[in-house]
């Protein structure tokens, strides 16, 4: 997944942020502190390059890497925010979340805030058992149901979570690679 699309992206999340003033203004990093991590998921591109997303991958790309930050704040760091405050990492994390999906109802996509609101749940199941692993398997289906939509198997999958959220991962992962037609590569 492209990594200037994240960039971009991430840009446009510290703009908004800029642009509201506030605590969180002043929290932001500069420009040139903003560095990806190789390991960068690029979740915003990956939702960005399903066919649901076409004609709209920049609004899509930006929702999506705008929650996927307030997930990072509610746990401690950030790609756009100095995260040393523990109380201001949890405001602005609900403040992401919040824009995110709101800019979706905007855009009529319901489906997708329905899909990041599940995400949002099984990543607070995710940090209340410590599972990294579940968290991003949450995240690559989620980013891939908003690009490519639904099936019943990923929604077996999510409701897999409430039964065994430990076995859940594989499931997770499955149904999102199933979904983007890409069942031989991993994530």
């Amino acid at each position: 997944m492209s990594a200037e699309q994240t960039q971009v992206a991430l840009s446009s999340v510290s703009a908004q942020l800029s642009d509201d003033g506030g605590l969180l203004a002043g929290a932001l990093l500069s420009s040139d502190s903003v560095k990806l991590a190789a390991d960068d998921p690029a979740l915003g591109a990956l939702a960005a390059a399903g066919p649901l997303s076409v004609g709209r991958e920049q609004q899509i790309a930006v929702v999506v890497e705008a929650v996927y930050e307030g997930f990072l704040l509610h746990g401690g760091g950030s790609r756009i925010l100095d995260a040393d405050d523990a109380d201001l990492n949890i405001l602005a994390g609900d403040r992401l979340y919040a824009f995110g999906l709101a800019q979706l109802a905007e855009l009529g996509d319901l489906d997708s805030v329905r899909e990041l609101a599940d995400v949002i749940a099984i990543c607070a199941q995710a940090r209340a058992l410590s599972d990294g692993a579940l968290a991003q398997a949450a995240w690559q289906l989620g980013a891939s149901s908003i690009g490519w939509g639904s099936s019943p198997q990923s929604e077996q999958a999510k409701r897999a979570v409430a039964d065994d959220p430990r076995a859940a991962t594989e499931a997770l992962q499955a149904a999102a690679r199933q979904l983007r037609g890409d069942v031989a590569q991993s994530d």
